[in-house]
């Protein structure tokens, strides 16, 4: 996994969440959040890429929950 603080929308992103360990996808929801966080300051809304990627994690969270 990338030790960047941010994933931009032209970084990689995993095809199958579910095979990340859930340290692993945490991390990488850190790294979207902040992607997220620094387009809303600098553009005013966010890359649709970051945004579905986003939306995809919040999707892989709630499955492992209901597991």
């Amino acid at each position: 996994m990338s030790e960047k603080l941010h994933l931009t929308p032209d970084d990689e992103f995993p095809d199958d969440l579910s095979a990340l360990p859930d340290g692993e996808l945490q991390v990488l929801d850190s790294q979207v959040q902040r992607q997220l966080d620094y387009e809303y300051v600098r553009e005013g809304e966010p890359n649709p890429e970051t945004e579905f990627r986003h939306h995809d994690i919040d999707d892989e969270f709630q499955e492992r929950d209901i597991r």
